[in-house]
């Protein structure tokens, strides 16, 4: 990427939080930062629940009526599966159809976009208008999206930001439920930066804001920190989505397993030739992953036995984001997870066979032409 040489020189030890409940005493109040929460799912209404009952200043916006109203009721419900006691905090929502009286109001300092990709751009344009003057937005969302926002409110208004591994899903209207308790130190949840690479007073202050929710880490390597989670992404949400599997039973599959190492491999190999600084992917290091991809017999093992691991030891017991969507007949971001690895190869003259193939029997699936199941991959015949 073009920012790619601006940020070589630029890195600086990153800034890291280790959130708690209490946060908020612990690391100081925002001064009154108006926050806009475009998209109240399952990574904008967890992260913005901890935000409001910080007492930030917190204004959400969602286009499905039955959730705004259910938070509305009885306020934005936040679970866990364990360790965190459940609570339920008040919150100002608006309809996508209210959102017009922004206009009367203080402008909007933060805007964190959380919706699907394919609605990152209107959604953008939707809040461009409430901006402050010094106002910026925030991806906090799967893909890369920092280039569709830039187009829209400029590339010096644009920071993202990354939700690792945090296994959150919008299971009624006004609750999310997490399919775990709070990561801390045993596993940085959310990595903030600017797409330039500099630790700047704005990415501290959106690193303080989600540190709210759980552990944080201000970056100066946001795009091979985003690249990275493309390829997370990319190896478990396409391939539940298809076969109708949690991650757990997936792993579990000799078959699948090996061709989440290939899918990987793939997008691996294409974000170092893009140039960027992978960071670890399944806490394994990207070369591992690559290698098992390709084949060799001694990174296989080490594939192996760290995603056994995770699946024998409790992890894994949730559907992805990707799989979520299909049991719910919503639409999918797989053109925006394995179809965008794809197209990136493309541009370089790299082939990624395995995500091609995986994102035609999505589309397949989606479109109602194929059921769900995992025939579609063990089937597969890729050389």
């Amino acid at each position: 990427m073009f920012l790619q040489e601006r940020m070589r020189g630029l890195e600086q030890a990153p800034l890291v939080y280790n959130a708690h409940l209490s946060a908020a005493e612990e690391m100081g109040r925002s001064m009154s930062a108006r926050i806009a929460i475009i998209g109240t799912g399952a990574v904008g209404g967890y992260a913005g629940a901890h935000m409001a009952r910080a007492g930030e200043d917190v204004t959400f916006v969602d286009f499905w009526p039955e959730n705004v109203q259910a938070i509305r009721n009885k306020g934005l419900r936040i679970s866990h599966l364990r360790d965190v006691p459940e609570f339920s905090v008040p919150v100002r929502v608006l309809h996508l159809t209210e959102m017009q009286g922004l206009s009367k109001e203080a402008p909007i300092d933060i805007a964190f976009i959380c919706v699907k990709s394919y609605d990152t751009a209107w959604a953008t344009m939707m809040v461009k208008q409430y901006l402050a003057p010094s106002g910026y937005v925030v991806s906090l969302q799967n893909c890369m999206n920092e280039e569709t926002i830039a187009g829209i409110v400029g590339w010096g208004r644009t920071l993202g930001a990354i939700a690792s591994s945090i296994t959150v899903d919008l299971c009624e209207p006004g609750h999310v439920r997490r399919a775990a308790g709070k990561s801390g130190a045993a596993h940085t949840v959310f990595r903030v930066g600017e797409v330039h690479g500099r630790i700047t007073d704005r990415a501290r202050e959106v690193g303080r804001l989600v540190a709210l929710a759980d552990s944080t880490q201000v970056t100066a390597n946001l795009w091979g920190e985003r690249w990275s989670k493309l390829v997370t992404n990319a190896m478990g949400n396409g391939v539940s989505a298809c076969t109708g599997l949690i991650s757990r039973d997936i792993l579990l599959d000799d078959t699948l397993r090996a061709f989440t190492a290939r899918l990987g491999s793939e997008a691996i190999r294409i974000g170092q030739a893009l140039g960027y600084q992978l960071e670890e992917i399944h806490h394994l290091a990207p070369e591992t992953i690559a290698r098992a991809g390709e084949g060799d017999a001694a990174a296989r093992r080490v594939y192996d036995e760290r995603r056994l691991d995770e699946a024998t030891k409790g992890g894994g017991a949730h559907r992805p984001s990707m799989g979520q969507d299909m049991v719910k007949g919503r639409r999918t971001e797989i053109g925006f997870l394995n179809g965008f690895i794809v197209g990136r190869g493309q541009e370089l003259g790299l082939a990624a066979p395995a995500n091609a193939a995986l994102t035609s029997i999505v589309k397949r699936v989606e479109n109602g032409e194929l059921q769900a199941d995992a025939r579609h991959i063990l089937d597969l015949r890729l050389n």
